[in-house]
């Protein structure tokens, strides 16, 4: 089964399951409800500027970084690859292409994620492909379409203004 399907089902199945009982005046009234009435804390601009849906959702693509077939560097050529691909990651969140990055601890074949601000996944392998330590051949990516909050949208301006160092 598909990721999206599996996604859907999901939310068909919530959706049901959360539905007020089977009263017709009930039923009336909540229709002629907008949106913004159903939700005491639903903020229309914020929605707007984070390209959220209905349910505060929208779709990204995720990047799972792995271990890549040529890692042989001196601690020097490995520390200028790792500096260059932070710049990366800085300059591709700075656009608003990239909202959520990160390592995974320990030295598995998962090294870290990258959740993309893209429609396609075409678009996200232009981005990976513009990553030094995937040019160099040190990670490879694998890319998914992702349904996730559209809150993640204020991940990097929240980030701003809790990190005390830059990376």
């Amino acid at each position: 089964m598909k990721l999206s399907q599996l996604l859907t089902l999901l939310i068909l199945y919530l959706t049901y399951s959360c539905a007020q009982p089977n009263n017709s005046a009930i039923k009336e009234v909540e229709a002629e409800k907008t949106t913004e009435e159903t939700s005491t804390h639903y903020d229309s601009t914020l929605a707007k500027q984070y390209g959220a849906d209905a349910y505060g959702m929208k779709k990204y693509v995720m990047a799972f970084l792995k271990r890549g077939p040529n890692r042989d560097r001196t601690p020097e050529e490995a520390a200028e690859l790792q500096r260059a691909h932070l710049e990366n990651i800085g300059r591709m969140a700075e656009e608003g292409k990239l909202v959520l990055v990160g390592p995974f601890f320990g030295d598995g074949e998962i090294r870290g994620i990258y959740i993309f601000n893209v429609g396609t996944i075409a678009e996200a392998e232009a981005l990976t492909n513009s990553d030094p330590a995937i040019k160099a051949g040190s990670l490879i990516m694998e890319l998914k379409e992702w349904y996730g909050s559209a809150a993640l949208m204020a991940v990097n301006d929240i980030h701003k203004t809790i990190g005390k160092e830059a990376i």
